[in-house]
């Protein structure tokens, strides 16, 4: 018991660390070789902070153990949208100027919905997830395509401006040893993140998804968090949203698309019609906040943000009944 909660302490702890530095190692290498401001800000900010959770659903798929691998990426959705844009918005009110994420808002809620549409006879095969990784192979396309034309994006001129100075004081060598030092790291602490959070969840008889869309969730999602959070003090909006759309496309397609082709997933109906439906919702909502219509500004207030936030709470704290009352059944 002892070792397993502090393989879930530590493995958090270097699972944050490792992330961090293979982000800011990847941002700076794609820079140095010229890779344009805005495929950093969408392929590598965004993506790349759900390292965390592709590793450790991956490495959950492979262990056996697909309830964390759906409950890591579909929980760090939703704490993506309602812990981390709820508080981003409260300490800056967000606002969307960006054209590039107005366009990927509704391939968020497409996305969803196709997600939804594979689940809905309660298993996930090897040719849906294979869909999925075709439909992420589309969008990372897409997200070049658009990266490489003329014309400066609100986001792009953001990353530009946080990365010139960094990278200039940085060598090339530098940049690869954190992205290669960090890519280690990050599945050394994700296996051990991974073995901590079944062994807990097999001790007290808690289904290893609830373990997922909780424990693991959350921590895999700091990183967005720590990036948005920073993003938003400094006023760059279009950068914190961008990490959390780019997170979450990457986690629907790619993350449980991995973790379906290496075993057909088998899900409960809770995850479809309580925790898949929780997530639609925001993406809906994500929406129709930024994407602003009739002339209105796509943004995010306080208020609005306040509200994402408690959701969000509600919604964990009515897991943890869930929790709570398993325990009182297996007693």
């Amino acid at each position: 018991m002892l070792m397993a909660l502090l393989a879930i302490i530590f493995g958090l702890l270097l699972l944050l660390w490792s992330a961090d530095l293979f982000v800011d190692g990847s941002a700076r290498t794609a820079k140095f070789f010229g890779v344009p401001p805005l495929i950093i800000g969408m392929v590598i900010v965004g993506f790349g902070t759900s390292m965390p959770e592709m590793v450790v659903s991956t490495l959950s798929a492979v262990s056996g153990n697909p309830g964390v691998a759906l409950g890591n990426a579909y929980g760090s959705n939703i704490a993506n949208i309602a812990l981390i844009l709820g508080v981003a918005s409260v300490i800056s009110p967000i606002l969307v100027h960006s054209s590039v994420l107005k366009k990927e808002l509704p391939l968020l809620t497409l996305a969803s919905l196709v997600s939804i549409l594979f689940l809905s006879d309660f298993e996930l095969s090897r040719p849906e997830s294979v869909l999925l990784l075709f439909g992420f192979a589309g969008l990372f396309s897409w997200t070049i395509y658009m990266g490489t034309r003329k014309g400066a994006d609100t986001l792009s001129l953001e990353v530009d401006a946080d990365l010139i100075v960094e990278v200039e004081s940085n060598t090339i060598k530098s940049s690869i040893v954190k992205l290669v030092f960090g890519f280690i790291v990050l599945v050394v602490s994700s296996r051990m993140l991974v073995w901590g959070a079944v062994d807990i969840a097999g001790r007290f008889g808690v289904d290893d998804m609830i373990i997922g869309l909780t424990i693991v969730a959350i921590g895999t999602s700091l990183p967005e968090l720590a990036s948005s959070i920073v993003a938003a003090r400094k006023g760059e909006h279009d950068l914190a949203l961008g990490n959390i759309i780019g997170s979450n496309l990457f986690n629907t397609l790619a993350v449980v698309g991995i973790a379906g082709s290496i075993q057909p997933i088998l899900i409960e109906p809770n995850m479809l019609f309580r925790d898949m439906f929780f997530m639609t919702t925001l993406n809906v909502l994500l929406f129709l906040l930024c994407y602003g219509f009739k002339g209105r500004q796509g943004r995010i207030n306080r208020f609005e943000g306040s509200v994402l936030f408690l959701t969000y709470l509600a919604y964990t704290s009515y897991l943890v009944t869930v929790v709570i009352s398993t325990q009182k059944l297996n007693v």
